[in-house]
Order: structure tokens, then sequence, then C-alpha cells
């Protein structure tokens, strides 16, 4: 099995470590990741500059640097790397959730949505750490990705779909099970923070605290929140097919639906 590795949250990052030295176990890895953080980049494509890519010494695998978001590291990836195609991306493992509305924000999430854009099966893996202080426990996720590695290898799977996978961070030994959910809600309030610097200058600092409803059944959100890894099928056919045949019988236009 060909598989290509990225992330967002750069080529040092440790869940990017974590995941190689998994995958390592069931098929050739060679690893495309940004050259340092790129949390939060979404979608972003590098069109106006130009690409270096940099080999680097990384546990006698094939890796690369690449100066870059996630999208472009899988695309040099597929270029350089795998120019004949691969059998699985893998993106992450991210060091933070990505449940809910994250998702439209996470370069993890972008990498793996790459993947599926270019025909390949591919995962987005994050570590819910919800706690900053806290010890992040990547030994949870290493070892129920081993174990089920396969299973997620060659679950069923539709043209233009991929897996969105969040393991709670707690022992291994605590985790309840596996769930498969829909995406939740997870918002933030106070997005915004005006500052000042030294000088009296006023600057922005965006980021801001998650509020999260207890009350989200079969979601994600939940099930991370009561010790379950989250497993949720997301599609890039982001069309509101219902709203779409009401929109066209309501103005009686003509309604054209695969």
């Amino acid at each position: 099995m060909k598989i290509l590795i990225t992330n967002d949250d750069g080529i040092n990052g440790r869940g990017l470590h974590e995941l190689a030295q998994v995958a390592r176990k069931f098929g050739e890895v060679k690893i495309f990741a940004p050259d340092r953080e790129r949390s939060a980049c979404s979608h972003a494509m590098t069109l106006r500059d130009p690409l270096r890519v940099a080999e680097v010494d990384y546990h006698q695998l094939k890796a690369f640097a690449v100066n870059g978001f996630p999208v472009d590291c899988v695309n040099v990836g597929l270029t350089i790397g795998y120019p004949d195609g691969c059998d699985l991306i893998l993106s992450g493992i991210n060091a933070g959730p990505n449940l809910g509305f994250d998702i439209t924000y996470s370069g993890t999430v972008a990498g793996a949505m790459e993947g599926a854009i270019n025909g390949i099966r591919s995962i987005a893996l994050s570590l819910a750490v919800f706690v900053q202080e806290a010890p992040p426990h990547w030994e949870t996720a290493s070892r129920w990705l081993t174990e089920n590695f396969e299973k997620l290898v060659n679950s069923p799977i539709e043209d233009l779909t991929f897996l969105n996978v969040n393991v709670p961070s707690i022992a291994y030994e605590e985790l309840r099970g596996t769930r498969v959910a829909e995406m939740g809600k997870r918002v933030y309030v106070d997005r915004v923070e005006r500052r000042d610097d030294p000088w009296g200058r006023p600057y922005y600092w965006q980021g801001g605290s998650v509020v999260m409803s207890a009350d989200q059944p079969r979601t994600d959100v939940q099930a991370v929140n009561e010790g379950f890894v989250a497993i949720t099928p997301l599609s890039l056919n982001w069309t509101a097919a219902n709203l779409a045949n009401e929109v066209a019988r309501h103005n009686e236009w003509q309604l054209e639906l695969g």
C-alpha cells in the first residue's frame, strides 16, 4: 500500500511522527508536510508564490518539508512522491480536536479533502485535547489507530467523500468505544479581542473560547465528550438537496439534481 502523509502542525509536529510510525507498519510511507505550523489555514492553496521542497531526515522515511499549506503538500506529494498515484492519504494527527464547524477551518481536514478531490481514499485524524495544560495522550491515538487501521482502510467509501476521525485525549483504558456520528456544532465566542501595543496603538487578536452544548445527540461532539472515538464521513457535495427542491418548487424553476 502506498501512503502519503501530511498535516497542518508542520514537519516537526508530534502527531505527524505518531501517524507515520503507525502507517509504516501497513505500507510504504512518504511524508509531505508544511515547513511550519499552518493551523486553521482551511483549504488554502499557494498560487502566486513558488513552492520550495526540501528533503529532511525523518526516522528512515522519505520526508519533505514544503513551504506551503496542507493542500499544497498533497499536490506536491502526488507530483514528485507518487506520480503514478497512491492508495491512501492520511492527514494528522492534529494536536487538538476537529469537531463540528472546526472542519471548515482545519488544514488537517483540508489535507484529506484534497485527497478526496484527487480520487484517493483519505482520512483526517485528530487528538481531541480540550485542556491546553493537560498532557496529550498520543499513545491513545497511536494504539487505537494501529488496532483500527485496516478497518478504516477497508470501510465503504463513495466518490468525493472522506473520513474525519477524532480520538479523545484520555488514557486508552478509558476509551468507551468508537461511534460513527454526524458533524455537530462547535462555535466560538469573543472571536476577536482588541488589545493595545506598548505605544497605545490598537490591534486585534482572533481566537475566542469554544462553547459547546452538551445536548448534541448522535454528533461527533457528544461522542468525544462521552469518551468515544468519533468517525464522521464527510462529503464534498455540499448541495442542500432538500432546499434545492424547495427553491425550485417555490419559484417554479427547473430543478437539475443528479
